[in-house]
C-alpha cells in the first residue's frame, strides 16, 4: 500500500477574531491528563460527487472549503486556536500552574493525499492498516506540549475514492463530548448553517471555595523522560455488533444475574473482558482490572450538557482470572454495573477535592498494568456528521494513547449497533477470532 503524501500545512485562525484575549483556568479532570497524548479521531468518507461551493464568492476547492469552515467555527470555539500556558512559582513548594490562553495562535491544516488507496483497502482487511496512523497529525505530541504546539490540529486526506478528515485535540482541553461537539459543529457550519444549534459553554466549572489556578508541583514534570512508554507491537480490529446480538447478550447477563439494571453496553464490554481473559496466558491467582470512564455531566447538575471541557472520571472493576473464568457472563457485567453506579455526585466532588489538594498525573505506564481501558461512548454522533456532501461511511482513531488493551467503543452504522476498535497483540487477536463463544456475537 501507498504511503501519504504531504501536499501543504498552513496554520488557520478564526475568521472573526476579538483583540482581547481570553483565559480559561484548568480543572484536575483536565490537569490529571498533561503526560498523556491528544485524542486522535477521524471519519472516512466517499469523495464528493461535486465539490462544495460558495454561493457569493465563485468556485472554491473542497480543501479550501474545509478550511474556510474550520476557520468559522473557530470563532465558536477560542479555546482550539489557543495555546497551553504555564505559570512558575518559584517558592519553597516549587509549583507551576497551566491554564488555556485563547490567543488565536491558530489551529493546523494539513492536506495530504494517499495515492492509489481506496476505501475498500481501509476496510475490507481483517486488521485495521498501519496507513491509518498517518491520517492523523501530531501523533506522539504530549498534551503539556500544547504551550508551544497547536491544541487542535486537522489533516484532510484525499483517497483514490475517498476523504478521511482526521482530528488530533489536545486532552487537557477537551474530553470525548466535547470533541464530538466541536466535529459535530465544524460539519453543521461545512453544511451552511450560520448559527450552531448547539454552543459550547467554554467556562470550566470548579468546586464552590476552591481555589485556582490549581498548582502542580515541579517535580511531577522531572520524571517526564524516565516515563517512556514502549508498546509492544500490536495490531487493532474492529468488531462490529448488531443491536440484536447486543440485545441477545444483555438478556443472558440479565437473566443470569437475575436483574434488569444490566445496561447493553455493561454486557456487551463484559462479553469481550471473558474472550480477552480466555485467550491470554495468564495465572488464574492474577487480578486483572477493566477501567471505564464514567461522565460527570449527567451526575452533577452545576455541569450543562454543553460543557466544553473535560468532565469524566475513571471507575474499576478488578476481578481475579480465575473468577472471570468461572464465574458467568451475568455476575461480571454486574460487578461493572455497580461500579458505574458508585460513581455519584459526591463522589466526583470528592475526587476534585483530593486532587486538588494533591495532584496526580496519569501516564501510560499507570493506565497500562495488567488492564483493558475502554473510551468513546456508542452515544457520540459519529455517523451525522455531513460536510455537505454524505454522511460518513467508517470512524477510526489514530495511534494516541493506545496500548495493549485499548478498547475504543463508537456508534455503529446500522442503528443500535456499536463498534469497538480493540488494540491487542496480534497473538490475542488471533486466538479471540478462533473463540467460538466470543465470535458468536460478532458479525463479520
Amino acid at each position: 500500500m501507498a504511503g501519504i503524501r504531504y501536499i501543504s500545512s498552513t496554520k488557520v485562525q478564526s475568521a472573526n477574531r476579538k483583540g482581547k484575549t481570553q483565559r480559561i483556568e484548568l480543572t484536575p479532570w483536565d490537569l490529571q491528563l498533561l503526560l498523556v497524548g491528544s485524542i486522535q479521531k477521524g471519519l472516512l468518507f466517499p469523495k464528493p460527487k461535486a465539490e462544495p461551493r460558495e454561493k457569493q464568492t465563485g468556485n472554491y476547492t473542497l480543501i479550501r472549503h474545509l478550511e474556510t469552515s474550520l476557520s468559522h467555527t473557530l470563532d465558536h470555539f477560542p479555546p482550539l486556536a489557543g495555546r497551553l500556558a504555564s505559570s512558575d512559582e518559584h517558592d519553597e513548594n516549587s509549583t507551576i500552574s497551566f491554564y488555556i490562553d485563547c490567543n488565536d495562535a491558530g489551529a493546523l491544516f494539513v492536506h495530504a493525499a494517499a495515492d492509489g488507496v481506496t476505501i475498500s483497502d481501509i476496510l475490507k482487511p481483517i486488521y485495521v492498516p498501519p496507513i491509518v496512523q498517518s491520517f492523523f497529525p501530531l501523533s506522539g505530541v504530549k498534551n503539556y506540549e500544547g504551550t508551544f504546539k497547536p491544541l487542535l490540529a486537522v489533516q484532510v486526506t484525499e483517497l483514490a475514492d475517498g476523504i478521511f478528515i482526521g482530528c488530533t485535540i489536545n486532552h487537557v482541553v477537551v474530553d470525548g463530548t466535547s470533541f464530538w461537539h466541536f466535529f459535530n459543529s465544524w460539519a453543521e457550519i461545512s453544511r451552511g448553517s450560520i448559527q450552531l444549534s448547539k454552543l459550547p459553554v467554554l467556562q470550566r466549572w470548579f468546586l464552590e471555595g476552591s481555589d485556582h489556578p490549581i498548582r502542580i508541583p515541579q517535580s511531577h514534570f522531572k520524571r517526564i523522560h524516565e516515563d517512556q512508554f514502549v508498546p509492544p507491537p500490536l495490531q487493532e480490529r474492529v468488531f462490529h455488533f448488531t443491536k440484536e446480538n447486543i440485545a441477545k447478550l444483555k438478556a443472558k447477563a440479565n437473566a443470569e444475574g437475575r436483574t434488569n439494571k444490566i445496561s447493553s453496553l455493561q454486557a456487551l464490554l463484559s462479553h469481550l473482558w471473558r474472550s480477552v481473559i480466555r485467550n491470554k496466558t495468564l495465572d488464574p491467582k492474577e487480578e486483572t482490572h477493566y477501567r471505564m470512564l464514567v461522565g460527570a455531566r449527567p451526575r452533577l447538575h452545576e455541569l450543562p450538557e454543553q460543557y466544553f471541557g473535560n468532565a469524566v472520571q475513571a471507575g474499576s472493576v478488578t476481578m481475579k482470572v480465575k473468577e472471570l473464568q468461572e464465574q458467568g457472563l451475568g455476575n461480571v457485567a454486574w460487578q461493572m454495573n455497580r461500579v458505574v453506579a458508585t460513581q455519584t455526585e459526591e463522589k466526583f466532588k470528592k475526587f476534585l477535592e483530593a486532587w486538588t489538594a494533591s495532584p496526580k498525573l496519569i501516564t501510560m505506564g499507570s493506565m497500562t498494568t495488567n488492564a483493558l481501558v475502554t473510551s468513546s461512548s456508542p452515544w457520540f454522533n459519529i455517523y451525522g456528521n455531513d460536510f455537505g456532501w454524505g454522511r460518513p461511511v467508517a470512524v477510526r482513531s489514530g495511534s494516541g494513547n493506545k496500548h495493549d488493551g485499548k478498547l475504543t467503543v463508537f456508534r455503529g452504522v446500522e442503528e443500535g449497533s456499536i463498534d469497538i476498535e480493540a488494540c491487542f497483540s496480534r497473538k490475542t487477536l488471533e486466538a479471540m477470532a478462533n473463540d467460538e463463544v466470543f465470535m458468536d456475537a460478532v458479525t463479520i
